[in-house]
């Protein structure tokens, strides 16, 4: 790995923290959008950074702009909706990132303090589990719900319905329907690929549709080290990356591939992880700060933007990579030993 990681991983700190509004929000970047998931990611890079008052800022920022039902709108520009839509992935995430800042404080009455919110939130989700265990993607502005069910984002909920449960066995509050909602989800994903799209992780055409279940922590062992490995050929390209999607164009993202690499140390394989953290040094745009991705073969960096979450994503990734018990960064994949 690079020699001057650690100093790497702080200035990309820093430049999430230059970009954090008075009030908490965390935009993509100076005058960008901001999504409650992105926000997140950004929130628990600054905790493994020992930035926790900024983190905390977020966090609770994101507690005050909640939507009545629990839901958070997938987007907003300087504090008000930009893109009206509910999504479930968006709106649980923030529970993930909350049990990382305990992890990383120890701060209970932080914890008492946005319990309504992590419950809301969850609630809010499993409202929109089918029988089957799936649960819906999201819904619009006006409340019609989109009967479809993302792996990628269902792995995700999965992972908050755990980090909830954490955080209700904290303090001291039963939610067993949490945890039957987290089995039947993981039952839905593992061995119902025709509840999602594109047929389930395992012929999916987008990366997160690939490695999530593996990253998150749903699929397990050498069942998820044989995935990762079976579809290698198809998302990742040596020596620049992992594509966003299957099909050409191609388009390889520092996001993505840290993320990746993240899976991969999860289930053995760090040298491949080693290799993708190197390939994403080559896409900085100054220390610590990262381009979104590049187009292949045209050598084009696509979109020209450096967003902030790219900078959180390289963080954690990193941290997992150098520090495998890592508190916060082993949540991600779904694992809770302390």
């Amino acid at each position: 790995m690079h020699p001057d990681i650690l100093e790497l991983l702080h200035c990309s700190a820093d430049f999430i923290v230059q970009n954090q509004l008075p009030g908490g929000d965390i935009p993509w970047f100076e005058g960008g959008k901001t999504d409650p998931w992105d926000l997140t990611e950004c929130a628990i890079a600054l905790d493994i950074c020992g930035r926790h008052e900024q983190s905390r800022k977020a966090y609770l920022w994101l507690c005050e702009i909640q939507n009545p039902d629990g839901s958070w709108w997938y987007s907003y520009m300087n504090g008000e909706p930009h893109e009206r839509a509910k999504d479930t992935n968006y709106s649980t995430y923030i529970v993930v990132g909350v049990w990382c800042h305990y992890l990383a404080t120890a701060d209970k009455a932080f914890l008492e303090q946005v319990w309504p919110s992590v419950e809301k939130a969850l609630d809010f989700a499993v409202r929109l589990q089918q029988p089957e265990g799936h649960i819906h993607w999201g819904m619009d502005e006006f409340g019609n719900i989109w009967d479809e069910a993302l792996i990628a984002g269902s792995s995700c909920v999965w992972l908050s319905l755990r980090c909830g449960l954490r955080i209700a066995g904290t303090l001291n509050i039963p939610r067993p329907e949490w945890e039957e909602a987290s089995n039947r989800l993981a039952a839905a994903i593992r061995n119902r690929p025709e509840l999602f799209e594109s047929c389930g992780f395992s012929k999916c055409d987008y990366a997160l549709s690939w490695f999530y279940p593996v990253l998150t922590g749903v699929v397990n062992g050498d069942q998820g080290k044989v995935h990762l490995m079976d579809r290698w050929d198809d998302f990742v390209i040596e020596p620049r990356g992992c594509k966003c999607v299957v099909a050409e164009p191609w388009w390889v993202t520092v996001a993505e591939t840290a993320e990746l690499s993240m899976a991969l140390i999860r289930v053995g394989e760090r040298h491949k992880a080693e290799q993708l953290l190197k390939w994403t040094l080559e896409l900085q745009a100054e220390p610590g700060v990262f381009w979104a991705g590049i187009k292949i073969p045209e050598e084009m960096i696509w979109p020209e933007e450096k967003p902030t979450w790219v900078a959180a994503a390289l963080i954690i990734a990193a941290s997992a990579y150098l520090d495998e018990k890592n508190k916060l960064a082993a949540v991600l994949w779904g694992r809770f030993e302390e």
